[in-house]
C-alpha cells in the first residue's frame, strides 16, 4: 500500500473519517485550524492494535483535558480494528478533533461535535540492526515549552518536535533528545528515554517525570509496568544532562520500534546492557503476538 502524497494512495481503502471511507475533513476543523485535538499512533501486527485498551484510554484522558467529549471507545475500537485486520502490518493513526468551529477564533461554543479520523499506513521499511546494536542520538537545539495543563497528553500541537526533527541527519542520527526549557531531559522527538545506572547487582531504570512537558507514551507506560513486575527498580524522576555520563545503558521507547538501545549519544559511543536486554526480551511476546491491555 502507499502513503497518502504517493500516486497510488487509495484513500477510500486507507482513511475512515467520522466512519466513513473516502469523505472529507471539514475546512472550518478546530483541528486543522489550532490542533485542537488529541491522537495515538498504533502498531499493528498479523491484523490486530497492540496495546489498543491503553491507546484508547490515553485518547479518552486528552480530549477531557482539552474539554470535550471523546467518541465512544467502542465505535474508535471497531474502526482501528476494520483497518487494521486488512493487513498483516501497519500503523493506524488515530485522531480525535474537537470537530468544526461553530464560530471564528479560539473561544469553543460547546457545541462543536468531535471529528474523528483514522488512518492506515504501510509498516516502514526497518534495520533489524538497530535493535541490537543500537541507534545514534543526538540533543537537539529546540526546546520543549512548560506547561503542566498540556504535560503528558499527546495534542496535535507537534511543532516543537517537528523543528527538533528537522535538526536530526537522517543519515547518522536516528532521534533527537529533546530538553524543557529549564534544561531538564524530556523525551526524544518521537520516542521516550531511558537510563540505567546504579551498581551492576542493583540497576536502577529512570526514565523523566512528565509533570511540565512531553508525552506520556504506550511503551513507556508498558516498559514501567514490565520492569516493575521483574524486580528492576524504575523511578520517574527528574533527570538531566549531566545525568548521562553516569548511565550504563540509555535505551527509547515507542510504540512502533518497542526498545532502541541507544549505541551513541553525541560522541559517546555505548554498548546495550545487561538491563535492556532483559528489557526487550520481556516485551518481545507482547509486540510478536500483539497485548491489548
Amino acid at each position: 500500500m502507499s502513503v497518502p502524497g504517493d500516486p497510488g494512495f487509495d484513500a477510500a481503502a486507507s482513511v475512515l473519517i467520522d466512519g466513513v471511507a473516502g469523505s472529507g475533513v471539514s475546512v472550518l476543523d478546530r483541528g486543522l485550524h489550532f490542533g485542537d485535538g488529541a491522537f495515538e499512533t498504533i502498531a499493528c501486527l498479523r491484523g490486530r492494535a497492540r496495546f489498543l485498551s491503553l491507546h484508547l484510554e490515553r485518547l479518552a484522558r486528552g480530549c477531557h483535558a482539552l474539554g470535550f467529549p471523546s467518541p465512544p471507545a467502542r465505535l474508535l475500537r471497531e474502526e482501528v480494528e476494520l483497518l487494521a485486520g486488512a493487513q498483516e502490518r501497519s500503523i493506524i493513526k488515530l485522531i480525535v478533533t474537537r470537530g468544526p468551529a461553530r464560530a471564528r477564533g479560539y473561544a469553543v461554543s460547546g457545541r462543536e461535535q468531535a471529528t474523528r479520523v483514522a488512518i492506515r499506513y504501510p509498516w516502514p521499511v526497518e534495520d533489524p540492526l538497530l535493535q541490537q546494536q543500537g541507534v545514534s542520538v543526538r540533543i537537539a537545539t529546540m526546546r520543549l515549552g512548560e506547561n503542566p495543563a498540556l504535560a503528558g497528553l499527546k495534542h496535535c500541537n507537534r511543532l516543537e518536535q517537528i523543528l527538533a526533527r528537522s535538526e536530526c541527519d537522517a543519515g547518522a542520527t536516528a532521534e533527537g533528545l529533546m530538553l524543557s526549557r529549564s534544561g531538564k531531559i524530556v523525551s526524544g522527538t518521537m520516542t521516550n528515554v531511558f537510563l540505567v545506572d546504579g551498581a551492576p547487582c542493583s540497576p536502577r531504570l529512570r526514565t523523566p517525570a512528565l509533570d511540565l512537558c512531553g508525552v506520556a507514551g504506550i511503551m513507556r507506560r508498558v516498559v514501567l509496568r514490565e520492569a516493575a513486575r521483574a524486580g528492576i527498580l524504575t523511578m520517574e524522576c527528574d533527570l538531566w544532562p549531566a545525568d548521562l555520563p553516569a548511565a550504563a545503558e540509555v535505551f527509547l521507547t515507542n510504540a512502533r520500534v518497542g526498545i532502541w538501545p541507544v549505541g551513541r549519544l553525541g560522541e559517546r559511543a555505548l554498548e546495550p546492557g545487561p538491563v535492556t536486554r532483559r528489557l526487550q526480551s520481556l516485551l518481545r511476546p507482547l509486540l510478536e503476538e500483539p497485548a491489548d491491555g
